[in-house]
């Protein structure tokens, strides 16, 4: 059979019954567009993630209080004989490696200026924590490098906390009430907006050694060290372990590098895009039975024109490849159609609502086609062996 002569005949098949066709085309666009749509919205939320935790840097090592044998969250000062104090964080700042390190401590508390009243977030933290969380300062200064034991009544505004309470003056100067205590502001925070649904502009820092006592806490929640670029991570994680095996006396801490968190992150994300892809594979499996339902419709009314065919000369290999070309055109053209508007409405999605991050790889584009044509070809294959196991004789006879 002439590959022109193929063509007619397959072609002529899927347009003389073009709504039955067009239903089948329907089912795996349907499945390809739920799928693309799913994982554009999975694979967007999973850059987005990333790259809001990543914009930090990537050279960061985190020390929390208590040990963990597993990776993840700690079990806090709670869980630790000896908390980690600042005098840590001190000896860690002494390390030939260390750029930058910074104690933190969190808690909340009221904020009174201006004759304004706010509750928020409110950050201990040393020195260094612009240059270890690439977060600049707009205007004045951050915290200044006192004595990390009893350092001045300084505090640094978030944007957010600036703009509510002071309005457009410039807080600079200003003295400020938080938790009771009286506070001068020395600067305020350039704008970083929600990372992970936290507000880092609605955010006061106060010195470490104040924060411990407004709080009343022990120890810090965690000690952050920032290494150079193409630094040896393990070398830096070592030094660390080192240096606070011998102010503890025992492993009493944990250490988590930003490699680490980010694979963590990363295999959750993994997973979690994965699923959202596989509930939009149900509407291929979906897609499959109705190719496999209208060819085998397919083989039923044609048997006639199969007895024909084979009457003619044609092999048994040849009406297996007409039956499976029409199942692998039918899914292939559905798969396109699906495609586009999975694309589209992907895109339509976005602009409706900005917040939601879609990103639609042309790796996946390519890979979902492939899987249309795919199941176009495994769905066509029961219907295409009974079409080419047909006796000429008895088809004829059909007719």
């Amino acid at each position: 059979m002439l590959t022109r002569d193929f063509l007619q005949l397959t072609g002529g098949a899927i347009l003389t019954h073009k709504l039955r066709s067009l239903l089948t085309m329907l089912g795996i666009a349907v499945g390809i567009a739920a799928v693309v749509i799913l994982t554009s919205i999975g694979e967007g939320v999973h850059k987005f993630i990333l790259s809001e935790f990543t914009q930090f840097g990537t050279t960061l090592i985190k020390v929390t209080p208590g040990k963990t044998s597993t990776l993840g969250m700690s079990v806090g000062a709670f869980g630790s004989e000896r908390p980690l104090s600042i005098e840590d964080a001190e000896a860690l700042e002494r390390l030939p490696y260390a750029r930058a390190v910074v104690g933190i401590l969190q808690g909340n508390a009221e904020v009174e200026g201006n004759r304004h009243t706010r509750r928020t977030t409110v950050y201990g933290a040393g020195p260094a924590f612009p240059d270890a969380f690439n977060m600049p300062v707009a205007s004045g200064r951050f915290l200044p490098a006192d004595d990390p034991l009893a350092p001045r009544a300084f505090a640094v505004l978030g944007s957010k906390v600036g703009t509510e309470l002071f309005g457009d003056r410039n807080p600079v100067g200003e003295r400020i009430r938080i938790g009771g205590d009286r506070y001068r502001i020395v600067g305020v925070m350039e704008s970083r907006g929600q990372v992970l649904g936290f507000d880092l502009d609605d955010t006061v820092y106060i010195p470490l050694a104040r924060g411990l006592e407004m709080f009343n806490r022990v120890g810090l929640m965690e000690i952050d060290v920032l290494y150079p670029e193409g630094m040896n991570e393990e070398k830096v994680v070592a030094g660390i372990r080192r240096l606070l095996l011998a102010r503890h006396g025992r492993e009493d801490f944990t250490i988590v590098t930003q490699r680490q968190m980010l694979d963590v992150m990363g295999s959750i994300l993994d997973i979690i895009t994965f699923a959202v892809g596989a509930i939009g594979a149900i509407s291929l499996l979906v897609g499959a039975i109705g190719i496999i339902t209208i060819m085998t419709i397919s083989v039923a009314e044609r048997t006639p024109e199969i007895g024909l065919v084979r009457a003619l000369g044609a092999r048994r290999a040849q009406i297996l490849a007409l039956f499976l070309g029409e199942a692998v055109a039918l899914s292939a053209a559905g798969g396109a159609a699906g495609l586009a508007a999975g694309i589209g409405l992907a895109q339509a999605l976005h602009l409706l609502i900005p917040a939601l991050p879609v990103h639609t790889p042309w790796s996946f584009v390519a890979i979902a086609e492939v899987t249309a044509v795919a199941i176009g070809l495994a769905a066509g294959v029961i219907p295409a062996q009974r079409a080419a196991g047909l006796d000429p004789v008895e088809a004829l006879r059909a007719e």
